[in-house]
C-alpha cells in the first residue's frame, strides 16, 4: 500500500485552539470569545490598495461606482464565511485543502499564483507607508521604502504575546482609520441624494472605469485574505460536537458581518470623499495618493483633514503588514508543508514587494507611485478565481463536509460571485491584450510568444480547479464505492535489517538512536551518521582536520562504542558539507532499508528553517523515512 499524502499540521500552530470558547455562557461572553478574526481580515479591505482604487474611482466618476464596493462587499461576506465553514468543519485552512486534493502539478503553480498575490497586497503597503511617512513628515519616498523593510519586523514582536493581543492592535488601528475617514465624510459634506444614486448598478463607458471596478474588487476580494480566515478561525477551540461547529460558524459569520460592513464604510467614505471634493470641483484624474492628500487642505478649508488621512495612511499600512505575514506562512506551510519563522518569511516577502517599488520610484520618480498601486490590484483581481473556485468545491463537497456542505441557494451565490469575478477579469485581460497588440507595431510577436502563452496556461489551470472535482466524482461512480481503496493487504512485513541514524550531538539523540534501535532489535545492523558542517569541511571535505571534526569524529565513536557494548552490530561515518547532500549518499552506501531522523535540525542561525534537511532527504532516498520528535 503506497500512501502518498499525510496528515498536515495544524494551521498557525503557534496559536492553534489558544482561544477557549467552550466555557463562554450566554450570547454577547460567546460572541466575545469569537470576534477577532474578521477584524485581522478586513484590514486587508481597507489597505493602501484600497486608497488608491477608490481614489482613483471616486474622482474619475464620482459616486457612479459606489455600487461596486456594495457588490464586492457582500461577495467579500458570502467568501468569508465559506473560508470560516473551511477552517471550523475540515480543520483545514484553503492551501492545506488545496494540497489533499490536487497534483503537485496542479500545486505548484497555485502556490505560485498564492506568493505573488501576497507580494502585490505587500507592495501597496510598502507604498502605503512610505507615502503616508512623506505626507506626516516629508521624509522622502525612497527612504520611506527602505524603513518598510523593517517596520514590519518589529511589528511581528505583538504576535508573540498571543493572538487576542493582536486582534486589540489591530482593532485599535482599524478604529483610527474608521474614525479618521468617517471626520473627512463630515468636512466632505456630499449630496445624500447623490451618493444614494451610485448604489445603482451602471457602468460609464470608459475603459478606465472597468479598469478602476476591476481593481476595487481586487482589491476589496484579496486572495491571501481567504486563505487567512480560514485558518484564523482555528485559533478558537471549540467544542468538536455538531452542535460545537454550529456555535462556531453562527458566531462567525456575526463577526464576518460586523468587521467587513466596517470595512465598507471605510471604503465608501474614501470613494465618497474622493467623488465630493475631487470629482466635483473639476479634478478628474486623481491616481496618487499625494495628489489627494495634497487638494485636501485647499479645497475643504481645512488643515485638519491632510493629517487625518496621512495617520489613517500610516495606519492601514501597519495593520495589513501582520496579517500579510500570517497569509504567506499559511500558504508556504500548506502547499509546500515548508515553516519557517515569521520575521525570515516576512523579510523575504517585503523584500518581493521593495524591490519594484524603489525600482518604480528611482527610475520614473515619484508621481508613478498611484498606477503601480492599482496596478497591484488588478494582478490580485486577476488571481482570485484560483482561490474562489477551489473554495466553493471544497465546501460543497458532502463526503467531506458531511451535514456542513453548503446549500443549494449559498452554492448558487457563490458561483455567481466566481462568475462575476472571472468574467470581468477575462474582459479586462482580452481588452489589455487587444491594446497591447496594437501599440507593440512590429514587436506584436513578442507578445505572442510571451503574454499569450502565459494567459492560455492560465486558463487551462482554472479550467482543470473548475472540472476537476465533477470528473473526479464521475470517476469514483464509475469505480463503485472505495474500489480505489480496496483490498488492503495487512500481512506483516520483515523487521528492518540495516538501519541508518542521523545524529547530532544533542538531547534529542537518546529519543532518535532509541526509536531506531526499537525498530531493529539485535538482529539489525546500524549505522550512526554526523555531518560536519563547517567552513572547513564545505570546502576541504573529507581533508578537513580542524577542532569540530575532531571533537565530533570523536561523540561519533563514542556513541558507537556504546552500543556495540551492548551487543549491538554498529558502524559510523562522517559525513562532509550540507546534510542534504551528504546523508542520501551516506544511506545508499550502507544499503539501509530503513533511515531514521530526528526532526531537531541544525544549531544557531540554521534552525531559521525548520525541517529543510528532512524534506530535502526524503526527496532523494527509496526507503522509509522514520523522523523523531
Amino acid at each position: 500500500m503506497n500512501i502518498e499524502k499525510i496528515h498536515p499540521g495544524k494551521s498557525l500552530e503557534d496559536v492553534h485552539s489558544t482561544v477557549d470558547t467552550t466555557k463562554r455562557f450566554g450570547f454577547f461572553r460567546s460572541l466575545f470569545a469569537f470576534l477577532g478574526p474578521a477584524y485581522l481580515v478586513s484590514v486587508g479591505y481597507m489597505d493602501p490598495g484600497n486608497w488608491a482604487t477608490d481614489i482613483a474611482g471616486g474622482s474619475g466618476f464620482g459616486y457612479k461606482l459606489v455600487w461596486v464596493l456594495l457588490m464586492s462587499n457582500l461577495i467579500a461576506i458570502l467568501l468569508q464565511s465559506l473560508c470560516a465553514r473551511l477552517g471550523i468543519v475540515r480543520g483545514r485552512d484553503l492551501a492545506q485543502a488545496s494540497k489533499e486534493n490536487y497534483p503537485n502539478i496542479i500545486n505548484i503553480p497555485l502556490y505560485i499564483l498564492a506568493e505573488i498575490a501576497i507580494a502585490a497586497t505587500d507592495l501597496a503597503e510598502v507604498l502605503g507607508l512610505a507615502i503616508g511617512l512623506n505626507l506626516l513628515f516629508g521624509l522622502p519616498l525612497l527612504a520611506g521604502v527602505s524603513i518598510a523593510v523593517l517596520d514590519s519586523l518589529l511589528l511581528l514582536l505583538i504576535i508573540s504575546y498571543g493572538i487576542r493581543k493582536m486582534e486589540a492592535f489591530i482593532f485599535s488601528l482599524v478604529f483610527i482609520i474608521s474614525t479618521s475617514f468617517f471626520i473627512e465624510i463630515f468636512f466632505a459634506n456630499p449630496d445624500p441624494v447623490d451618493v444614494l444614486q451610485g448604489f445603482i448598478p451602471s457602468l460609464p463607458n470608459d475603459p478606465l472605469a472597468l479598469y478602476i471596478a476591476i481593481g476595487i474588487i481586487g482589491a476589496t476580494i484579496m486572495p491571501h485574505n481567504l486563505y487567512l480566515h480560514s485558518a484564523l478561525v482555528q485559533t478558537r477551540k471549540i467544542t468538536p460536537t455538531d452542535e460545537g461547529k454550529r456555535k462556531a460558524l453562527r458566531f462567525n459569520t456575526i463577526d464576518s458581518a460586523i468587521a467587513l460592513n466596517i470595512a465598507f464604510l471605510v471604503n465608501a467614505s474614501i470613494l465618497v470623499m474622493a467623488g465630493a471634493v475631487f470629482f466635483k470641483n473639476g479634478y478628474f484624474e486623481i491616481t496618487e495618493i499625494q495628489d489627494a492628500h495634497g487638494l485636501l487642505a485647499p479645497l475643504l478649508g481645512n488643515s485638519l483633514a491632510p493629517k487625518l488621512f496621512a495617520i489613517a495612511l500610516i495606519a492601514s499600512g501597519q495593520c495589513s503588514t501582520i496579517t500579510g505575514t500570517l497569509a504567506g506562512q499559511i500558504v508556504m506551510e500548506g502547499y509546500l508543508n515548508l515553516r519557517i519563522t515569521p520575521w525570515l518569511r516576512r523579510l523575504i516577502t517585503r523584500l518581493l514587494a521593495v524591490i519594484p517599488a524603489f525600482l518604480v520610484i528611482y527610475f520614473k520618480g515619484e508621481n508613478q507611485t498611484g498606477e503601480l498601486i492599482i496596478l497591484s490590484q488588478v494582478i490580485l483581481s486577476l488571481q482570485l478565481g484560483f482561490a474562489v473556485i477551489p473554495l466553493i468545491h471544497f465546501v460543497s463537497d458532502k463526503e467531506k463536509m458531511g451535514k456542513f456542505a453548503i446549500g443549494i441557494w449559498t452554492k448558487a451565490a457563490a458561483w455567481i460571485s466566481a462568475t462575476i469575478i472571472v468574467g470581468l477579469n477575462a474582459k479586462l485581460l482580452l481588452n489589455e491584450i487587444s491594446m497591447l497588440i496594437e501599440n507593440s507595431g512590429e514587436n506584436k510577436w513578442l507578445v505572442f510568444i510571451t503574454v499569450i502563452p502565459i494567459v492560455l496556461g492560465a486558463a487551462v489551470l482554472l479550467f482543470y480547479i473548475i472540472i476537476q472535482p465533477f470528473v473526479a466524482k464521475r470517476k469514483y461512480r464509475l469505480k463503485g464505492p472505495h474500489k480505489e481503496y480496496l483490498p488492503l493487504d495487512f500481512g506483516l512485513q520483515d523487521q528492518f535489517k540495516r538501519i541508518a541514524i542521523t545524529v547530532d550531538f544533542s538531547s534529542h539523540d537518546q529519543q532518535t538512536i532509541s526509536q531506531s534501535l526499537t525498530s531493529g532489535g539485535k538482529d539489525a545492523a546500524y549505522f550512526l551518521i554526523h555531518v560536519v558542517e563547517s567552513a572547513g569541511a564545505l570546502m576541504l571535505e573529507k581533508d578537513i582536520s580542524d577542532l569540530e571534526t575532531n571533537k565530533d569524529f570523536q561523540n561519533l565513536k563514542y556513541y558507537a562504542d556504546s552500543l556495540i557494548e551492548k551487543g549491538y552490530d554498529v558502524q559510523f561515518e562522517l559525513g562532509y558539507g550540507k546534510p542534504a547532500k551528504e546523508i542520501p549518499k551516506l544511506v545508499k552506501k550502507f544499503e539501509a532499508d530503513l533511515l531514521v531522523m530526528g526532526e531537531h535540525g541544525h544549531r544557531g542561525l540554521k534552525d531559521m528553517i525548520f525541517g529543510e534537511t528532512i524534506n530535502a532527504v526524503r526527496h532523494k532516498i527509496n526507503i522509509p523515512l522514520l523522523a523523531v520528535k
